[in-house]
Parts: C-alpha cells; sequence; structure tokens
C-alpha cells in the first residue's frame, strides 16, 4: 500500500466476461447472439471489435459510458482486477430463449430476467457476490473458480469448480463426477482464462460430448488463454483445442 512501481507496460484489449464469453463461444463453433450495453463514447467501437469481428450477433443499449476494466498481470501471470460497470450496470431485463450463457458483470435483474426466459440456461457465477437463488436454481450447470464458491446461495444441479494450473471438477449433487488435469503452460496472463473455461465447456456440451470430454476440452481451453496476453485476443478456436488435446 502506497507504493509505486514505475516499469509497468500497457496495453488495451476488448473485453468483459460476457463478451469475452460471446468470442470463445464463436471461435469455438457455436452461433452467438450477445445481449448487452455500451457507452456512447470513444471506448464503444473499441469495446465490440472483437465480437465484431468473430461473427457474434450484436443486440445493444447505449448508455453514457463503456464498462471498463483495469488489469494488473504480474510476472507471474497473477492479476488483480478493478472494473468500472458503466453500461453494464445499465442493463435491465433481457428477452431471451434457446440456450443462454450468463455472467454476474449484469445486475441481478438482468440474471434472473435471462433464466427465467431460457430453454437452458447456463450461469458464470462471477465475479463474486450474493445472487437469486432462482437463478441458481435455474442453471442446468453454474461455472466458479474457489473464491466464488461461498457466494452461492444453494448447491446448484451441476457445479465447474475452476481450479486454476491444477484443472477442474465437475460436482453433482454434491459428489464428484469428473476431473480434469490442466495442461501445462507458460504462464503470461490469466486474464479470460476463466471466460475460456466456461464458454468450451457450455458450447462442449451443447455439442452433445460426454461430461469428461467436455472438461478435458474446457481445461485445454483455459490454458491455451493462459499462455497468451489480453483478454480477447488470448481466446482459442476450436482447431487449437483440438490440437492441444492430441499433444497432452
Amino acid at each position: 500500500m502506497g507504493e509505486t512501481l514505475t516499469d509497468a507496460a500497457f496495453a488495451r484489449f476488448p473485453g468483459g466476461k460476457g463478451a469475452n464469453q460471446a468470442v470463445a463461444a464463436a471461435r469455438l463453433g457455436a452461433r452467438v447472439r450477445f445481449v448487452g450495453a455500451v457507452g456512447d463514447d470513444v471506448f464503444a467501437d473499441e469495446a465490440l471489435a472483437g465480437m465484431r469481428e468473430g461473427g457474434v450477433e450484436l443486440e445493444l443499449s447505449r448508455h453514457a459510458e463503456t464498462g471498463v476494466a483495469l488489469i494488473v498481470v504480474d510476472a507471474d501471470g497473477d492479476n488483480v482486477i478493478v472494473v468500472a460497470p458503466g453500461a453494464n450496470a445499465q442493463v435491465g431485463p433481457v428477452a431471451v430463449s434457446g440456450n443462454v450463457l450468463c455472467q454476474l458483470e449484469v445486475s441481478d435483474e438482468t440474471v434472473s430476467s435471462a433464466a427465467e426466459g431460457a430453454e437452458r440456461f447456463f450461469l458464470n457465477a462471477a465475479p463474486a457476490r450474493t445472487i437469486p437463488a432462482e437463478a441458481v436454481r435455474k442453471a442446468e450447470l453454474v461455472v466458479v473458480n474457489r473464491y466464488e464458491l461461498d457466494s452461492l446461495p444453494e448447491t446448484p444441479r451441476l457445479l465447474a469448480l475452476t481450479l486454476g494450473e491444477e484443472g477442474a471438477v465437475l460436482i453433482e449433487a454434491g459428489q464428484e463426477v469428473a476431473r480434469a488435469t490442466a495442461p501445462r503452460v507458460q504462464a503470461v496472463d490469466g486474464t479470460a482464462a476463466g471466460d475460456a473455461f466456461t464458454a468450451c465447456l457450455v458450447v462442449s456440451l451443447l455439442e452433445g460430448r460426454d461430461r469428461e470430454e467436455a472438461l478435458r476440452r474446457a481445461c485445454a481451453a483455459g490454458a491455451l488463454a493462459v499462455s497468451r496476453e489480453g483478454a480477447q485476443p488470448s481466446l482459442p478456436t476450436a482447431g487449437e483445442v483440438d490440437a492441444m488435446l492430441r499433444g497432452f
């Protein structure tokens, strides 16, 4: 506290949990529609660039300021993140249907309406906060890390718990039903690794893959993201996930 460090480098990338997961799912072969908000400011086009490039369909509202995350990454690839939510905090109830993946960088009202409208609802309960119990009950799958686990109001039907370099486990009715180790990589930046994992796990399950294979693919996607700098630029394609698993 109070110390100033002067040897840092600065870079800017499009990001945000929902946006990252939308781009990741598209790169993995899914057709994706993103519902969210940006500001009427200079950051909006930059924030949307990765989704537009990835072919993600956009359904947006506009508000004063685009959300921004300030991320400090250390020499080991670990990070500390501070978010100024901006327009994300202004997203209200959403009209959705079909397969829906939701995160917690939007309001409880948004999360609850997404859960209610979805045919199959998947929830990444991040960043950690208390959330409506009905959203957890509706979720076919809830994804958390160790720090977010304690914020869940009740036990989900199926829980994916990420364990960093140790991999991940699937837990159903309080019992472990699958475990996968993470491929070893040189960690560069942990930003968006959880988003890559979440998107890959959900897409793999929707493709009809069994839980064990889906979990292995998700761990590989997360490892690939850790080995690259930035948020959306680090997200892998399906071919890259396949290649990593062949060599693992």
